[in-house]
């Protein structure tokens, strides 16, 4: 790929400090010298590697719609804060209620006010699922991003909303949301990425995800790209003693995204859910890559992710479940769903564990099949159409997932735009 095509038209010397501007060359160096990915790559096994050149993707022009990105960047009804960006730049950020000591900022201005927390969290978890070369892309290229900072026992109530839009035939961006929860604190955050004009983009996204003793975060991300977009998704999660990570990821649109996610338990009694939620039809294609990595004892991780396939749509799921030596009385769960529609349709899952501890329970597996026909049955003898009946199915599939989250006014905002994506009222 040519390195000039995605040069930012944002001129970052004049926001970020001269030490990250330094990281980014750094960055750029090493994103040059990382070989790409080959078929001989255990982390990209299945992989359609034709699907990732970025030698037609060039850098994201300012957007020519920012009022109606603004307007169209409304999703829950009661937010305490929202931030839109749009091709790589700060559009609109509000605050409505935010308890005192509560830092919600652009990532740049965080890293020249906020100099010390910044760079204590910001990308240090090696990016071990295979997407090294395309991580430290990010970091070279990346022009701003969310910021966010709980500090300790403090609860933000409502939710916080973060939109990441791209408009342009071609356009790149890299959008970066990075939390940091203090102690016994609590926080919500919906991170929406979305295309505003159905032209293929390039998205190179990464979040960082940090809990401190105690803390409990509810991440979700929703994803709604173009239908030929590439994107990439990156996640690195890492929970202190007795702090809950809840994160949700939902994929609607793209024409190929690899999603890599990895959760690192630290603390005695760490918990970690991962969830993915996935209706893939058409030629759509998602790779995703999962560790739950257990360093300490006494925590809990479950892992589920729910795929539903029509089309000539593939999906891969490759997932690790590690304990360490030291993770005694480890509590693990992994499980992949796979609903089969269509006869072209291909699932390749491969779950795994690497257990090196004693007194260990871990359980994981994965499954495929079709609707099931008496379901579908008992539905049409009552007048239900048989494409509804597989709609409603398909809804009820998704919905057991989105059970398992303890806000209902989440769960109900979420059931709206699964049921709005599935075609069911």
């Amino acid at each position: 790929m040519s390195v000039t095509v995605m040069e930012p038209h944002t001129d970052v010397k004049a926001v970020w400090p001269d030490w990250f501007r330094e990281q980014q060359t750094a960055a750029m160096a090493d994103h040059e010298a990382t070989p790409r990915p080959t078929r001989k790559d255990e982390p990209w096994r299945f992989a359609n590697l034709a699907a990732v050149d970025l030698t037609d993707f060039r850098a994201a022009a300012p957007v020519a719609s920012e009022g109606r990105l603004i307007n169209a960047s409304k999703g829950l009804d009661e937010v305490a804060a929202r931030v839109i960006f749009g091709n790589n730049v700060l559009l609109h950020q509000e605050s409505k209620a935010l308890p005192e000591g509560v830092i919600f900022k652009p990532m740049e201005v965080a890293a020249r006010e906020n100099e010390e927390l910044f760079r204590k969290f910001f990308m240090v978890q090696p990016v071990e699922l295979g997407s090294h070369r395309f991580a430290a892309l990010h970091k070279a290229r990346l022009t701003t991003g969310a910021f966010l900072y709980v500090p300790k026992n403090t609860e933000v109530v409502l939710p916080i909303e973060i939109f990441h839009w791209v408009e342009g035939e071609n356009a790149s961006v890299f959008p970066h949301t990075l939390i940091v929860c203090g102690e016994n604190s609590r926080v919500t955050v919906i991170d929406n990425f979305k295309s505003s004009d159905g032209k293929r983009a390039f998205s190179c996204g990464v979040n960082d995800l940090h809990l401190e003793r105690g803390a409990e975060l509810t991440y979700v991300a929703v994803q709604d790209w173009a239908p030929e977009s590439l994107a990439f998704h990156i996640n690195s999660t890492i929970v202190e003693r007795d702090a809950t990570s809840t994160a949700l990821n939902i994929n609607f649109g793209g024409g190929f995204v690899r999603g890599e996610s990895l959760s690192r338990l630290v603390g005695e009694g760490a918990r970690s859910e991962m969830f993915s939620l996935n209706p893939m039809d058409g030629k759509r294609q998602i790779d995703q890559r999962t560790l739950q990595d257990h360093v300490a004892p006494h925590a809990f991780s479950d892992l589920l992710y729910l795929n539903a396939l029509d089309g000539k749509s593939r999906t891969i799921f490759a997932g690790l479940i590690k304990v360490g030596k030291k993770a005694h009385q480890t509590d693990a769960y992994q499980k992949v769903r796979n609903i089969m529609l269509s006869d072209e349709a291909e699932a390749n899952s491969m779950p795994g564990l690497e257990i090196l501890a004693d007194d260990v329970r871990c359980t994981h597996g994965a499954t495929a099949g079709e609707i099931n026909e008496e379901e579908l049955f008992y539905m049409e003898a009552r007048g239900i159409p048989e494409s509804v009946g597989r709609r409603l199915i398909l809804n009820g599939f998704f919905q057991s997932l989105l059970e398992r989250l303890k806000s209902p006014s989440l769960r109900a905002y979420l059931s709206q735009l699964v049921g709005k994506r599935l075609g069911v009222k």
